[in-house]
């Protein structure tokens, strides 16, 4: 899944890709690249962000999915939390919505993607944007996890979403602190008995500065790296800036789990 951000403020990539044209671009380049999915998002979720208005999110997303959608081979999906804007996108042509908050947000999204066979990524999150890296704490971290996620998988089947259109996503750096996200990496796979396929964020991720003393410039090679330990521990999708090397670490990753 390759990370389309038509944000100014995104904490990676901000400001990049805001005008269509160089957002389609790099989805074009992205696509030729290898990604299988472009996730398009109009609204930064980076740790103490306040969030912006449906009309300002659709205005920086759907000029770009409207070009892309004649233009791309590979299914779009949209990153929002908002049911306005889910439906806007999908009735453009998106076939996936990605969202941060699980539902918890707005649980109309779930009726959204039902009424359009849509996929839906429920994503686990600790609180808000802006307040999720406020001293987050968990009792015992995987099973609060699960039982979000559960919860929010309830919802959207409760409003008509196929399981085979769900994905599920822990939510590396939101709403964790470091010890947090080392342990999911490290424990991914006690999330596969929920029977979903597993998305996973970990790209130029603040963890990886922590550990390492890097900026977000130079986090691609410990991206690489988390992405391959994700692969290996179960992860469907990972969702990555820099798809070309991506693709390369999964392939290869692949032919290694796979081998007799």
């Amino acid at each position: 899944m390759g990370v389309l951000n038509v944000t100014p403020d995104s904490f990676s990539d901000g400001g990049s890709f805001l005008s269509p044209t160089a957002a389609v671009r790099r989805a074009l380049q992205m696509e030729a690249d290898g990604a299988d999915i472009i996730d398009i998002g109009g609204e930064s979720t980076r740790p103490n962000s306040l969030g912006i208005s449906q009309e300002e999110e659709l205005k920086r997303v759907i000029p770009v999915l409207r070009r892309l959608k004649k233009r791309l081979k590979i299914p779009i999906s949209v990153d929002t939390t908002k049911a306005s804007v889910a439906e806007a996108c999908l009735r453009e042509g998106a076939s996936i919505i990605n969202d941060i908050s699980g539902l918890r947000c707005d649980e109309r999204i779930a009726s959204v993607c039902a009424r359009y066979s849509a996929g839906l990524v429920i994503m686990h999150m600790k609180g808000t944007p802006r307040t999720m890296q406020k001293r987050p704490g968990y009792k015992n971290l995987l099973k609060e996890i699960e039982l979000y996620l559960k919860k929010s998988i309830q919802i959207a089947c409760s409003k008509g979403v196929r399981k085979e259109n769900i994905i599920i996503d822990p939510g590396i750096g939101f709403g964790k602190k470091l010890v947090h996200n080392l342990k999911i990496m490290k424990e991914l796979s006690f999330f596969k008995k929920l029977g979903f396929c597993i998305l996973i964020g970990l790209s130029r991720k603040s963890f990886m500065g922590e550990v390492l003393g890097m900026d977000i410039s130079e986090r691609m090679v410990p991206t690489i790296a988390a992405d391959t330990i994700a692969i290996l521990n179960g992860a469907n999708i990972i969702r990555v800036h820099d798809v070309k090397e991506a693709v390369i670490a999964a392939k290869i990753t692949d032919a290694i789990r796979k081998s007799r």
